[in-house]
């Protein structure tokens, strides 16, 4: 894995969401896009995301909101 602070990088990168805060750069990138929101994150500020699916988010607020969504589908 890749170091979350490394600053060269640009553009949106692709990541593994995994458990227990971590997560696995499979493309390196500078940001991440809100599933929710479409706005970006900067992977040093990224602290929301659904392992179950796959998504980051921007702040708890748009987590919320997306689990909400995402139950209501069920």
């Amino acid at each position: 894995m890749l170091n979350r602070t490394d600053g060269h990088f640009s553009g949106l990168a692709e990541l593994v969401y995994g458990s227990d805060g971590d997560f696995s750069i499979i493309k390196p990138g500078a940001y991440v896009l809100c599933a929710e929101t479409g706005k970006q994150i900067q992977l040093h500020h990224l602290t929301y995301w659904s392992e179950e699916l796959q998504e980051a988010y921007i702040d708890a607020e748009a987590a919320f909101t997306r689990w909400k969504t995402v139950q209501n589908t069920k």
